[in-house]
């Protein structure tokens, strides 16, 4: 398989030239978090997507990784790990909904561990696969229902859901440390907002508001 330094000395549309275009536009739309976007930086974004699809890897769009999934658009993925860690690296991050891996690998250079949890086992495998070929080693990817979180593992410094919720469960908020951070879209269909739930040092928990966003539903068992 091809290696880290393989797939970031791409040429064309693969190449780090192209990669950092994409990290300005991030920039240029608001999040200027320096271990994200260094991050960012490191991971090439083509391998995780099907290859007749490789020349649309860095621009601003969700695409199709199949099953009725996508990866979500730089700027978003940007965002979500920008508010769950708040400018410094954590020990424990879980994301919920993993698909391709992409935003795992993102997430393996803010966070000592990542546990992500997938309901379709296809791309599990896929995820496994295209983080092995990285030559990295701290993400560990299951393949259960994440409705539920992963509370074996809990707590967690951040939550990252990656799909829709209609509401967030009290059991995921449970599964935070105090001062930890979930970042969740919130809604069913088109309506649907990014929602920001810090749990606080004293107890109890502080939800925010953010900005519409469009992901694919969260949906409960196993495929």
């Amino acid at each position: 398989m091809a290696g880290l330094n393989d797939a970031m000395h791409g040429i064309g549309m693969t190449s780090q030239r192209t990669r950092m275009r994409m990290i300005e536009r991030i920039r240029e739309a608001g999040v200027t978090d320096t271990l994200v976007l260094s991050a960012m930086s490191q991971i090439p974004r083509h391998p995780f997507v099907e290859e007749a699809l490789q020349s649309r890897a860095y621009e601003e769009t969700p695409l199709p990784i199949g099953s009725g999934q996508t990866i979500s658009s730089p700027y978003i993925v940007a965002l979500t790990c920008a508010l769950a860690c708040q400018g410094k690296k954590l020990d424990k991050i879980l994301e919920v909904g993993g698909g391709c891996g992409y935003q795992a690998a993102v997430l393996s250079r803010l966070a000592k561990q990542v546990f992500s949890v997938e309901r379709i086992a296809r791309l599990v495998g896929q995820a496994r696969r295209n983080l092995q070929a990285l030559h990295i080693g701290n993400v560990q990817f299951r393949n259960i229902d994440g409705t539920h979180g992963y509370d074996r593992e809990a707590p967690f410094d951040a939550i990252v859901v990656a799909c829709a919720m209609p509401h967030i469960p009290d059991e995921l908020k449970a599964q935070l440390k105090p001062g930890g951070r979930l970042i969740a879209p919130v809604g069913v269909g088109d309506v649907q907002t990014l929602v920001q739930v810090e749990a606080l040092e004293e107890g109890g928990f502080r939800e925010q508001t953010l900005e519409a966003v469009r992901f694919v539903p969260l949906l409960s068992g196993i495929s």
